[in-house]
Parts: C-alpha cells; structure tokens; sequence
C-alpha cells in the first residue's frame, strides 16, 4: 500500500524532512512522485546507514613477559568492579624469551607471540604497524638490582626497542622502566637511553608515573619514554584518576577467608622471614608495596594473616584481572607477575595513545 512520506516518517519515529531527503537521493526503494507529492510504500523498511568497520590500530610488542601492558592496550576487561572498555588497539606480535612467560600470554592473549632470543627474532618483526611497546628488562637498574645500568647485559637489550622502531617506523613507540633510571647514579645511562631514541627523528617525551594514581592498588613508579612521529599531535600523558589510593585491604579482603587453591593461584610461598628481604607487611589502609619479580619466595606479608600474600592476591594488587590466568607454578608465576606492566596502568597509556593517532 501507497502512504505518504509523512504518514511513514510517523511510523518510523522519524522527522518528514528526513524521509523526504531519503526519498530524494532515492534511498527508499519504492519512493516515487505522483503529482506534486511523493508516496512510499507502507512495507518498504526503513534504510539504515551502514556504520563503516573502523580498522584496528596494530601493535607489535617487545619483552612482553606475560603480558600486563599488552592486555592493557587491548582493554576489555573488569578489574574491582570498574570497566576497562576496549581501546580499539590489536597485538599484531609479541616476543618473550620465558616459555612460562609465553604460556601465560598465549592462554590469556592469543598465539601470536613468538618465544625466543629478541636477539635472533628481532629480523622476523613485521613491516609496519602503528605502535611499538616494550617494557626493557630493568635488573641492572632497579634498586632493588644490581645497579649496572645500561652496561648490565639486560637492560643493554632497550636498543632492541630502537632497532625495532627503526624498521618498523611506527607512527608512536612506548618504553617502560624503572623508576630507578631517574636516579642520579643512572643519569649517564639514562642520557645515553633518551640521545638513542631521540636520534631516531620522533618528538620524544618521558614521565614518571605513580601506579597508585592510575586505580592500581600499589605503589609502583615507573617511566615511560613515548615518542610520537613528527607532524602527529603531542602526546598527552594520562592524568591520575585517583583522589585517594586503593588499599591492600580493598583489592584483597574477600580473598582472606579462602584456602589455598591452584586453579585460580591463591597459593602462596611458605618461605620463613628472611634478613635480607620480605620482612615487610602489608599496611591494610595503603596500597601494597611494589610486587617484585625475584624475591626467591620473600614476597611481602598480609596485612592480617599469618603468611605471605597469594599470587593471586599479588595480581590483584598488579591489577591484574581475577579471569586473567597463571598456569605455571609458584616461583614462575611470582617472577611474571612481578615483571609485569599492571594492565589499569597500560589501559590509561593505550587511550593517551590512542588520542594521538585519533586527533
């Protein structure tokens, strides 16, 4: 049956101008003029404009352990009842030389990280991609290590990062590390990292950050060196979210009364006090303390019961979601869980970002 376009406009919840405009660039089907007036037929459905698929922006990671800021790139997942929504961004390759490291991203992230040596992987890396991320290993220049700075034979491995950005040229690269490279011992290592990464033709910009203003239940520093391609926006850092810290007690309280359960990880180290490390007990009202990667079973002390946190309680406090899984044992995933990017933070990193590629 033959209606006119205003009797469809009301049918379809639509205005008669809308409708009339559809008609004209003849986008209803059956539209046609009779006369001085345009009629439709009744059954015809109402066109809808197809959303175009916007396509996601790649990411190739390095020393992605098991995976804290490449699952913070991705997004999509609930970490203390707050929604950390998807930020568009695909891992399109990872690299990680620990086959327990590996295990865990490939059961939570994907098969597309490749285990291996960075050193004889490095000229596997795909052509392009719009991101470069890399947390370089910081053994030789967190205090808690041994202080060698960049000519430690691990943290020397950051010029893989700019090889990579060499070749790839993406449009931004993102560095973590240590707080512990801002110290005054580390400044010529520190110098040498920023002249190599400046060298490579990027705007590049560095900042400390506080994990406990970003929703992470920890006090963690860390720096990000970010360099965007010349002739996109600045970038932005992220600012704190957080007007008052999340406490241990928070991320942890209704995992007190649980036993010691594998499948989800709430185990925990029997290791007795030690004189050199794990003295130290969690305060209910704080955030925990930094989780450590090698602390040889010393990880910290709950706040009220006697032992040690869990490694499911340490991926808490990491921000680590509780879906998110640790298939190895004890020590491995105490070493993981401690090497990692909490995700909240690398989520709040993606989305300053993302506002670079997007502006």
């Amino acid at each position: 049956m033959l209606i006119s376009l205003n009797d469809y406009a009301k049918i379809h919840g639509r205005s008669g101008d809308t409708v009339r405009r559809l008609a004209e660039c003849g986008a209803l089907q059956t539209a046609k003029k009779i006369g001085r007036n345009w009629v439709v037929d009744s059954d015809e459905e109402y066109p809808v404009k197809k959303r175009k698929t916007s396509k996601p922006m790649t990411v190739v990671s390095l020393f992605s352990g098991c995976g804290g800021m490449d699952l913070g790139f991705i997004g999509g997942f609930e970490f203390l009842g707050r929604i950390y929504g998807k930020t568009g961004f695909k891992i399109v390759w990872a690299n990680e030389i620990s086959s327990g490291a590996c295990k865990t991203y490939k059961q939570n992230l994907g098969s597309h990280i490749v285990e291996g040596d960075i050193c004889e992987v490095i000229n596997h890396l795909p052509s392009e991609a719009d991101v470069v991320i890399g947390g370089f290993p910081c053994q030789d220049i967190s205090i808690n290590g041994k202080m060698l700075g960049i000519n430690g034979k691990r943290s020397s491995l950051y010029t893989y990062i700019v090889e990579a950005v060499e070749k790839i040229r993406p449009k931004v690269f993102v560095a973590e590390n240590v707080g512990g490279l801002l110290l005054k011992k580390n400044a010529g290592s520190f110098e040498k990292i920023m002249a190599d990464f400046n060298a490579l033709g990027y705007d590049v910009s560095y900042r400390l950050y506080h994990a406990e203003e970003y929703g992470v239940p920890q006090t963690r520093d860390r720096i990000f060196i970010v360099g965007t391609r010349q002739g996109l926006p600045e970038f932005v850092p992220p600012m704190p979210t957080e007007s008052a810290p999340i406490t241990a007690k928070v991320a942890m309280e209704d995992l007190e009364n649980m036993e010691e359960d594998k499948e989800i990880s709430h185990i925990w180290s029997k290791a007795n006090v030690s004189g050199e490390q794990g003295n130290r007990k969690m305060l209910a009202d704080r955030p925990g303390y930094t989780i450590r990667a090698e602390c040889h079973g010393n990880i910290q002390f709950h706040y009220s019961l006697p032992r040690r946190i869990s490694m499911r309680e340490a991926a808490r406090i990491q921000s680590f979601p509780d879906s998110f899984v640790f298939p190895c044992g004890l020590r491995e995933t105490e070493r993981q869980i401690g090497n990692a990017v909490p995700p909240v933070l690398g989520w709040h990193m993606a989305n300053a970002v993302k506002n670079v590629l997007q502006r």
